[in-house]
């Protein structure tokens, strides 16, 4: 028996056109993230963790439909999308193989739903993005893209009614979550005409548009890339402290997604204007040595629960 099928039969996925859906949805996550997908099967509870690929793949989907194609093309094909996904959540019925293992996971996690809905009332943020002058307009970005599309996921981690104080946690994990990928996404946004980096912070290094498009290699393009860098690990840092509001189950699972975002910060460091023509990626051993002691966490805490 697989490792996937024992999640499936743990989550009682047992219909197999749900069990199809939700393979497939696996597919997709495995291929966007694969250490995030092999920390998922590794690290959480068996019945959780079709439920987080669901999300997630519900997320990514979402993501591609607002990022790729002419604008006019985009806001029709999100338009439809939304139209889909909460006339399925008001029936409870759809024919979509995402949003089928969405409905599966909603029934099971009564909060989740919520979180879907109030994802897709502001996703269209991202459909308008041109920019960012300030500090404070990449602020308002996280309160009503990043955030809401985060709490899909961290939303099932916390059994029962959310915990006070554990969404601004969340927040302060996809800060600095959300400055690593625009830092370390900036060669292929900068090839879809997209700049993630607000005008001021240009301004006070001294960088142009132009600079970073023409991968120039200079003090003040070092310097604005460091500033960003360091503002990520920070929030990332600080973040930590979002794994005690989760039950002990699940914290393994949090505890390596922030360290393979460090990890990644610390390959972007390395690279430096490099990023500028390609991202950084961590090295397989330092992305395994993570994954190994937070598994040899995962399975102490399941042996503790079945010595009892």
């Amino acid at each position: 028996m697989s490792m996937w099928t024992t999640r499936l039969d743990a989550a009682g996925i047992h219909d197999p056109q749900l069990r199809e859906d939700f393979t497939r949805q696996r597919s997709l996550v495995a291929r966007y993230k694969r250490a995030a997908y092999i920390a998922v099967l590794l690290l959480l509870p068996r019945p959780l963790a079709p439920h987080l690929i669901a999300a997630t793949a519900f997320m990514h989907h979402t993501d591609n439909l607002l990022d790729h194609g002419p604008p006019p093309q985009r806001a029709a094909a999100y338009t439809a999308w939304e139209k889909e996904v909460n006339e399925a959540i008001a029936t409870g019925a759809g024919d979509h193989p995402l949003i089928r293992p969405l409905l599966h996971t909603g029934a099971c996690h009564p909060r989740f739903l919520g979180h879907v809905r109030d994802f897709l009332r502001t996703a269209s943020t991202d459909l308008e993005f041109t920019g960012f002058a300030t500090e404070s307009d990449y602020q308002r970005y996280l309160d009503a893209y990043s955030l809401p599309a985060f709490l899909l996921v961290a939303g099932l981690l916390v059994p029962g009614d959310e915990p006070a104080g554990y969404r601004a946690a969340c927040r302060t994990y996809i800060d600095g979550s959300q400055r690593l990928d625009f830092v370390n996404d900036l060669a292929e946004d900068l090839a879809d005409d997209r700049l993630t980096i607000p005008q001021e912070t240009l301004l006070s290094h001294g960088v142009t548009r132009t600079d970073l498009i023409r991968a120039q290699d200079t003090p003040g393009v070092r310097a604005l890339l460091r500033h960003l860098l360091r503002q990520a690990r920070t929030d990332l840092a600080a973040s930590r402290q979002v794994t005690g509001f989760l039950p002990p189950a699940n914290r393994p699972f949090v505890r390596a997604l922030i360290a393979l975002e460090e990890a990644t910060t610390d390959a972007a460091e390395v690279k430096g204007p490099g990023l500028l023509k390609a991202p950084a990626r961590p090295a397989v051993s330092a992305l395994l040595k993570i994954l190994m002691r937070e598994y040899r966490h995962a399975r102490g805490l399941r042996r503790g629960r079945e010595g009892r």
